[in-house]
């Protein structure tokens, strides 16, 4: 027996690895967690729920499942309906922003190597996958995603850990409309590592762009910057690392240039953007030496280019590199004094001006950026934030303690919103819990950012870069004898003689020699560590800590809806490589030690949110929250020790018993959207047919009498239902749609009338009869043969008479077909547009009260032609009288031919006064046909046709002639009472109507049955003598035998009456007083 594999159980071939949500995992340990993300790794699954964190584990390959398929599938489903995903992250905030209207964020964090940037890149992606828009918000989706190269090319870097590591923080805002589609962004950036422009560790590079440089560059830009190889420039020959594996310098080079080009910076500034960069690289080849304990450039040939390239004059450039000049003030004296540095002053002034000079020009780039997404004002956004993550080195800078810190700011963050708030939150609820014991990392903190009592570590350093003016050596054994004074006792700070150790969150309970530390840095000279300044002023510029202070102020205050952990490799970057107990520490890093979550309700919004679960409390609960929420849970089923209730919100236990509640919720709501799509659609339906109606109108339009009952009358299509008769559905293609559907009297070359079921496709005409088995097992049955199959292209013409009749004539190449069917209009003015469609010419249509129609030629006396007249006669019923090969039609007059359909919409939501009556006659009374509206054809005559004597034929009304073989399986209309079918229903009850409706017959003997027992007695009354259904909106449609309260009789013929509660119109000559 092979091993059983668990499949997902919402998508399809989707394997089962582990647990998808790790609150669902029966201990929620450590090293429960670990050997969770262990298992799911090695299956390839890289994303990991806890709760709504969503983990990630960096599988250093490129993974399957980031195609449009996943986009399609993960696009407005339900956080449990599918495998954890990052786009299911996204597609949650983008939801939630739209149907809440407020603002989301996504804090993107974790150690160096993690996969943060690609984890925005996939959030980025999505959004612009999944948003809509036209040109413009296409043009603001190229910004959003080619952003990312340019930032990367100046703002990514290699490390030991990472060959595209970001080393910038950058807080990303997509803004969207109203509508959801994004049309503007801003991005922030903070914490530049301005250091690595000048210094690398070993196997790190200096940013990708000064290698994509040299290596992309085109012979004219070599020549005109001076371009060399990368060793030649100090800036890059530190680490002697040039090359990196799977990176292409060239080819990332011309997408740089073209990122460039969609952002819209001209190519003039690209061209000075490129000549500042090598002139940076040209600047670090300057070097000084010592003369008479002052510093003098050591080749004055080598300032030359980079004077050249940054646009100044040499002798000036030499001047600031060497000297500066200090502002003294005595009394109400100035004085200023040009200072001549030494050998290490002038390195850290010239290492300054590069930094300072790289930090402007990556600033340039990003406001290019938001100036080409700005927009006038800001609806709704989506905030994407990814920092560079925790990060320890043999050798830690100041850039790296900043880093390390704000990675703790998000811990403390983290904290405050979750596990602090959380606890405390059950305090006040007053319910059943377990303390957790969790770190609180303020404390280290506040040893980092504390102003006073006692000063922290950045105040300190703060103190000793105003205050020091000498070498790095001795401004740094001044910050180590500070930082003993203020912070030395602190149980998270440790420092000896070269430098100190901040036990960070992450450190706790570490061996010694694996703890975090920050090695002691050399101080790099106060005026030039802090911004880049007018050498003019003499205002004591801001400390070093107010660069990374500024832009945190508003992060912290930026809202965090979601949050995404990122969890690395191995350090080795290898494909498939398992987490070891490095990656498990970085677990504890990325803040998985997280406890048994609780849900939690607020019991008004969840009273609000769950009420449509059940009858009682939707649309409102009438009566205490608190026993409303209970009645919601209990109606669910949830067991009482699956939640608790607190003093304003309600606690539940386990995620499932949420995602019952949602599921039902979700069930609810979908089936209210069908109920809703049922009516839009009904909806559409009528107004397209009514378009229909109008179009067949203009076909007949001065060309043919039209009937009372036919000009108004709504359009179905399909009057067979051939959705349940396969017997008929056999002759269709598979696919293939039905146009229209209706029994139809075709009459041979003797003109006897014969049943068939006439189909039109938008392709073909289809005539299908009923013949007797004469072989076989099924020996004497009747079945369904397919008579003829014309194609629409092969059609000749449409012959029709001039008056009020139903016959018509389809002209085929080989021999016509002569048809009575009560919907010619609409099935003519189908077959129109069918024909036109084919084509692109209108179909031939021939009027005239003389036709002709070609029969097959069999045997004696068969073939040639036939001759059909058409008479004027009396009444709306067509006598028919054959002669020969001749066949004379005699008919009463109908409607004039300039007759047109009215609009109901113009009646819509206005009755009609009751001193006013409808502008057409009263309708007939249905003739031949008894009161129950049964015609005696049906109830045994063999054909619709009574022979008269004199040799014509007497034609009862007729509607959708019925057969024997037919008749059971054709749906019957049902009478108002028992379903609204007003958008069916035929405009008066002559002959269409009454066939529709299957209700034509003798009157039966009067005195059968008593009137109805009605609740209103009052006033004059009637009973209904024949069935009627309504034209429009204010009349009445009743049934045989009816009682119907008199409201007013008018000499027109319409009478006013109330039944059901509802009052309308309806024909006096239907019913009878009482």
């Amino acid at each position: 027996m092979g091993s059983k594999e668990r499949f997902h159980w919402q998508s399809h071939n989707v394997k089962q690895s582990g647990v998808d949500d790790m609150v669902l995992l029966p201990q929620i340990t450590e090293d429960a967690i670990a050997a969770n993300l262990r298992k799911r790794f090695m299956d390839d699954y890289i994303f990991t729920y806890i709760g709504s964190v969503l983990i990630s584990v960096n599988p250093f390959k490129q993974m399957p499942y980031f195609t449009d398929r996943e986009i399609d599938l993960y696009q407005g489903a339900a956080q449990y309906e599918n495998p954890p995903h990052i786009y299911a992250l996204t597609d949650n905030m983008y939801r939630n922003m739209l149907i809440d209207c407020e603002n989301q964020c996504v804090i993107i964090s974790g150690e160096s190597g993690a996969g943060k940037t690609v984890a925005a890149k996939y959030i980025m992606g999505y959004i612009s996958k999944v948003s809509g828009g036209g040109e413009k918000v296409q043009h603001v989706k190229d910004i959003i995603l080619q952003s990312n190269p340019l930032l990367e090319a100046f703002g990514n870097a290699k490390t030991v850990r990472n060959n595209n590591s970001s080393r910038f923080g950058k807080y990303f805002e997509i803004q969207f409309s109203r509508g959801g589609e994004p049309d503007g962004g801003k991005i922030s950036n903070f914490l530049l590592e301005k250091s690595r422009v000048v210094m690398q560790n070993e196997n790190e590079r200096n940013f990708h762009i000064y290698y994509q440089l040299l290596e992309g560059a085109s012979q004219e830009q070599r020549q005109n910057l001076g371009l060399m190889t990368p060793d030649y420039y100090y800036y890059l020959n530190q680490s002697d690392t040039y090359q990196v594996d799977g990176t292409d310098d060239r080819s990332d080079f011309g997408e740089t240039l073209s990122a460039m080009q969609v952002i819209g910076i001209p190519p003039s500034i690209q061209q000075l953007v490129l000549q500042l960069v090598a002139g940076i690289l040209h600047l670090g080849n300057i070097s000084f030496c010592e003369d008479g304990n002052y510093a003098r450039v050591e080749s004055v040939d080598l300032l030359a280019f980079p004077a050249y390239l940054l646009g100044i004059d040499s002798g000036r450039l030499q001047e600031k590199l060497t000297s500066r000049k200090m502002d003294s003030r005595w009394g109400g004296r100035s004085e200023s004094i040009n200072v001549t540095l030494n050998v290490e002053q002038a390195a850290y002034t010239r290492d300054a001006l590069a930094k300072g000079l790289y930090a402007r020009l990556f600033d340039f780039l990003v406001e290019a950026i938001n100036r080409a997404m700005q927009k006038p004002q800001e609806e709704y956004s989506i905030g994407v934030l990814d920092i560079y993550g925790f990060e320890i080195f043999q050798k830690n800078g100041f850039e790296q303690f900043c880093i390390n810190f704000v990675n703790e700011k998000l811990q403390q963050i983290f904290i405050e919103l979750t596990l602090k708030a959380e606890q405390e939150e059950y305090v006040q609820e007053g319910i059943r819990w377990t303390p957790i014991q969790y770190f609180n990392n303020k404390v280290v903190c506040d040893l980092i950012e504390n102003k006073l009592s006692p000063p922290g570590i950045m105040s300190v350093l703060d103190d000793v870069c105003a205050t020091m003016h000498a070498t790095g050596g001795g401004a740094d054994q001044t910050l180590l004898q500070k930082l003993q004074a203020a912070v030395g006792t602190h149980e998270h700070f440790n420092s000896w003689s070269a430098g100190f150790v901040i036990h960070h969150y992450a450190g706790k309970g570490l061996p010694p020699d694996a703890l975090p530390r920050e090695a002691g840095w050399r101080q790099e000279g106060a005026p030039q560590h802090r911004r880049l300044q007018d050498q003019e002023t003499s205002q004591r510029p801001g400390g070093h800590t107010d660069e990374v202070h500024t832009p945190l102020h508003p992060l912290h205050q930026t809202q965090r809806d979601q949050e995404a952990p990122r969890l690395g490799g191995e350090q080795s970057q290898a494909p498939g490589g398992i987490p070891g107990p490095e990656g498990e520490h970085q677990g504890a890093q990325s803040r998985l030690r997280l406890p048994p979550p609780v849900r939690q309700i607020p019991a008004e919004p969840s009273a609000l949110r769950y009420a449509i679960l059940t009858p009682e409390t939707w649309p409102r609960w009438r009566g205490d929250e608190r026993q409303g929420v209970q009645h919601l849970l209990r109606a669910v089923n949830m067991e009482p020790d699956q939640y608790q209730m607190g003093s304003t919100k309600v606690f539940v236990k386990n995620p499932e018993s949420l995602f019952l509640l949602e599921e039902v919720r979700e069930r609810k709501f979908d089936g209210f959207a069908r109920t809703i799509q049922k009516a839009w659609r009904r909806h559409v339906a009528v107004r397209k047919y009514e378009e229909m109606r109008e179009e067949a109108s203009n076909i007949l339009l001065n060309k043919k009498e039209r009937r009372r009952n036919s000009i108004n009358r709504n359009f179905v299509g399909d009057y067979l239902g051939l959705e349940e008769r396969p017997e008929l559905r056999q002759f269709l293609g598979k696919r293939e749609r039905v146009d229209f559907a209706d029994s139809v009297t075709k009459y041979d070359r003797r003109f006897k009338p014969i049943k068939r079921d006439l189909i039109l496709t938008p392709k073909c005409v289809y005539v299908i009869g009923r013949e007797k088995v004469k072989k076989g097992p099924e020996k004497g049955q009747v079945c369904e043969v397919l008579k003829k199959k014309v194609d629409i292209q092969a059609l000749r013409g449409v012959s029709l008479s001039t008056r009020q009749d139903d016959f018509f004539i389809l002209q085929e190449d080989a021999a016509d077909s002569f048809l009575e069917s009560v919907f010619k209009t609409e099935f003519v003015s189908l077959l129109c547009k069918r024909f036109e469609e084919a084509t692109r010419r209108p179909l031939p249509l021939t009027f005239s009260d003389t036709l002709q129609f070609r029969v097959k030629k069999e045997g004696w006396g068969g073939g040639g032609t036939r001759s059909v007249t058409f008479s004027r006669g009396f009444g709306d019923l067509a006598v028919l009288k054959v002669g020969g090969r001749t066949l004379t039609v005699s008919v009463g007059d109908g409607l004039p031919k300039s007759s047109k359909p009215t609009r109901k919409g113009m009646a819509k939501g206005k009755p009609r006064r009751s001193s006013q009556a409808p502008t057409r006659a009263a309708p007939a009374p249905p003739r031949g046909m008894d009161r129950n509206g049964v015609p005696p054809s049906a109830r045994g005559g063999p054909l619709p046709l009574e022979i008269m004597s004199g040799g014509g034929t007497h034609r009862p009304p007729r509607g959708p002639p019925s057969t024997s073989l037919g008749a059971s399986r054709r749906p019957r209309a049902r009478p108002p009472s028992e379903h609204n079918t007003e958008f069916l229903n035929v405009p008066d009850q002559g002959m269409a109507g009454m066939q529709r409706k299957r209700s034509v017959g003798q009157r039966p003997v009067p005195g059968v049955g008593r009137p109805k027992p009605q609740p209103r007695t009052h006033g004059p009354r009637c009973r209904a003598l024949y069935q009627y259904v309504g034209q429009d909106v204010d009349e009445l449609s009743f049934n045989v035998n009816e009682v119907i309260e008199i409201l007013m009789e008018d000499p027109s013929g319409w009478w006013k009456g109330r039944l059901h509660g509802q009052e309308g119109l309806f024909p006096g000559n239907y019913v009878e007083k009482i």
